[in-house]
């Protein structure tokens, strides 16, 4: 299973993505400090790190000068509330793979992670898929495009995330709040009625019948039968 090691020193936002990837079928580790950050990854080298830069013990880009130094090569993708451009340059040029700042939507952090997991072969490629069937709704992950019956519907960005999400694990149910924080992100009111409403737009362009209520529990995609 692919091992992301999360180095952030704010207990809620490690939560939130502790839980956000785990659901999406990753191995985590947590680690609060940079000290901890770097004996993890010398234990059980990650496949990728989230490294927040503004940690207590010692700055994000120095554990990403040791970690590299160290030789562990797995993609790093730096989380901060910096937002200057210089910031950015720097952990670019210091060695991350990526940059994004706080607040961010799972989402795109997710796709992002993808991005960055992607196998280079052809053959361990397909194992990423780029598109997502369930007849007769298809998702183009890579152009962002949603087809039913062959026929194209527009979706927003957030609907077409929602549909993903759903999508990948057919038959698995998701609560409100799990669907808030994979699709919405960790700063969004967890009060809000924004899932139902968002849930009702796709079953208007993507078919009724495709996402199921599951009483008291929440939503998953209707996993059609074997015959089918």
């Amino acid at each position: 299973m692919t091992h992301i090691l999360i180095v952030e020193d704010e207990e809620r936002i490690a939560a939130f993505l502790t839980k956000g990837l785990g659901g999406a079928g990753y191995a985590v580790s947590w680690a609060a400090s940079g000290a901890e950050a770097l004996a993890l990854a010398r234990a059980e080298p990650p496949d990728l790190v989230l490294l927040d830069l503004g940690l207590a013990d010692m700055d994000g880009m120095a554990v990403l000068t040791r970690l590299r130094a160290a030789g562990a090569s797995p993609p790093v993708i730096i989380l901060t509330a910096r937002t200057g451009v210089t910031d950015t340059v720097a952990g670019l040029e210091g060695g991350a793979d990526d940059y994004m700042t706080k607040p961010f939507r799972f989402a795109e952090l997710l796709a992002r992670i993808r991005l960055r997991l992607r196998p280079t072969s052809d053959q361990a490629a397909d194992a990423d898929p780029q598109v997502l069937e369930a007849a007769p709704v298809r998702l183009e992950l890579a152009t962002r495009r949603a087809f039913v019956d062959g026929h194209e519907v527009a979706l927003s960005a957030r609907e077409f995330a929602l549909a993903q999400t759903l999508m990948r694990r057919p038959g698995q149910v998701f609560s409100r709040g799990q669907l808030l924080s994979l699709v919405w992100g960790y700063d969004h009111d967890p009060g809000s009625n924004v899932v139902d409403v968002y849930l009702s737009y796709l079953r208007r362009k993507l078919g009724a019948e495709r996402i199921e209520t599951v009483r008291g529990l929440g939503f998953r995609w209707r996993k059609p039968p074997a015959s089918e």
